[in-house]
């Protein structure tokens, strides 16, 4: 499985593609925030943690985080319509527009920690790089099947696998629910 870090950049990756990117979400079509409601809901997306870098969310940050996360979207797609091939060009132009590199940095008083991105880098640039090397590290260590996309009736969020089966297909309970209604809908509707 992936290593709690990781996991941590796949859960921001997520995120932000689903709530960045247009599509369907439960049931229902889904617009992405525009204008200035796009920094609030970026902002929102993403935890906060010590080790974040600085928001600094204008309108160039928000569009280029929208951006990433189109780009994003097009990893966990290739993934679950069964193109690793698009999904690792994928990721390969995201590591090198965003310019991901590994480099240890602390704070005051913390430890050394793991980033993918230079000291000085924008929020934008930096939450960027370290997604897309945590999807290199999924699409690359060969748990690039637990990127998914929802295969609920009018969902497209993505999800990642994180259950000890890899048995995921749905990015909520809402929609493994609404699923399964379904089905029992139809199983009844076939009886007759």
């Amino acid at each position: 499985m992936f290593d709690s870090h990781v996991a941590l950049l796949l859960d921001q990756a997520v995120a932000l593609v689903n709530t960045l990117t247009d599509g369907a979400a439960r049931g229902r079509p889904y617009t992405a925030p525009r204008g200035t409601g796009l920094r609030t809901a970026i902002d929102a997306a993403l935890p906060r943690t010590a080790s974040s870098l600085p928001r600094d969310i204008d309108d160039e940050q928000a569009a280029y985080l929208s951006g990433a996360a189109r780009r994003m979207r097009d990893v966990f797609q290739a993934m679950q319509d069964g193109r690793p091939d698009d999904a690792a060009a994928a990721v390969n132009d995201l590591l090198r527009d965003t310019g991901a590199r590994p480099r240890l940095d602390r704070g005051a008083g913390e430890p050394w920690q793991l980033h993918f991105h230079g000291p000085d880098d924008s929020f934008a640039a930096g939450s960027s790089a370290a997604c897309a090397t945590a999807l290199a590290v999924a699409v690359g260590g060969g748990l690039a099947g637990r990127l998914g996309v929802c295969r609920a009736d009018r969902c497209d969020r993505v999800y990642v696998d994180l259950s000890r089966n890899a048995a995921r297909r749905f990015c909520s309970t809402a929609c493994q629910n609404r699923a399964k209604a379904a089905a029992f809908r139809a199983r009844q509707d076939a009886r007759g």
